[in-house]
C-alpha cells in the first residue's frame, strides 16, 4: 500500500515539513511505502492548495493520504469541506490521521469486504466531525483576534503589520511579467494571500 505525506503550515515563518520524520516512522511501523511527500505553506481555511491537488492528482485508488492531524487536511467552511471530499472519495483516497485512531485501520489489507466498507464509514464520520472542529477552533481564533486588535484600537495601541514595501513591489513586478503565483511565493517566501493581494491593486 502507497503512502502519500501530506504536510502543511499556515504561514511561511512555520515549517511545513516539521513533521514528515514522525510520518515516515508511522508508516514503516504499518507497513506502507512511501511513495512521495507534498509540503505547502497555505491557510487550511482554502481549497487553493496546489500541492494538496498535485497529490490527489498523483493518487492512485487505495493510496492512503497521510496527515499528522486533520486540522493539517481543512479548517475548511462545510461546504468546501464537502467539495474536498467529493475529490478523496472519487478518487479513492484513504485519509489517515495520526490523530485518528479509527483511520489507522485503513492501513491493513482486509479481505472482509463488510469490516472494509465499515471502517471506512466509520472513519468517515470521523473525519467530518473533526473537519467541524478544526473549522470552528479557526473561526473562535479568528474573533478573538478581531475583539483584541479592536480592544487595541480604541486604546491607541494597534498599528497592524509593516508593509514589506521591497519585497511587494518585487512581487507585483514578477506578476506583470507573468511569472506564476507559485513561482512568485517560492522566490519571495510571501503567502498565497500576500500574492493574491497585490495582484488586485494591479487592476
Amino acid at each position: 500500500m502507497l503512502a502519500r505525506l501530506y504536510l502543511r503550515a499556515s504561514t511561511n515563518e512555520q515549517d511545513a515539513s516539521r513533521a514528515r520524520a514522525e510520518l515516515e516512522a508511522f508508516a514503516t511501523e504499518r507497513g506502507l511505502t512511501i511513495a512521495a511527500a507534498y509540503a505547502e505553506n497555505e491557510s487550511g481555511s482554502t481549497l487553493s492548495r496546489p500541492e494538496l491537488f498535485r497529490l490527489l492528482s498523483d493518487a492512485r485508488p487505495g493510496d492512503v493520504l497521510l496527515i499528522e492531524q486533520v486540522d493539517r487536511l481543512s479548517r475548511l467552511t462545510a461546504a468546501d469541506w464537502q467539495k474536498l471530499r467529493v475529490q478523496l472519495d472519487a478518487r479513492q483516497v484513504r485519509v489517515v490521521a495520526m490523530d485518528l485512531p479509527t483511520s489507522w485501520m485503513l492501513t491493513a489489507v482486509s479481505t472482509d469486504d463488510f469490516t472494509g466498507r465499515m471502517f471506512s464509514a466509520i472513519n468517515g464520520m470521523m473525519l467530518d466531525v473533526l473537519a467541524a472542529v478544526a473549522r470552528k477552533d479557526y473561526e473562535d481564533r479568528r474573533r478573538r483576534q478581531a475583539q483584541g486588535q479592536a480592544k487595541a484600537k480604541e486604546e491607541g495601541r494597534y498599528r497592524g503589520r509593516i508593509e514589506d514595501v521591497k519585497r511587494n513591489e518585487g512581487i507585483a513586478s514578477m506578476l506583470k511579467a507573468g511569472i506564476s503565483w507559485t513561482q512568485i511565493q517560492n522566490a519571495t517566501g510571501a503567502s498565497r494571500a500576500t500574492v493574491a493581494k497585490i495582484a488586485k491593486r494591479k487592476i
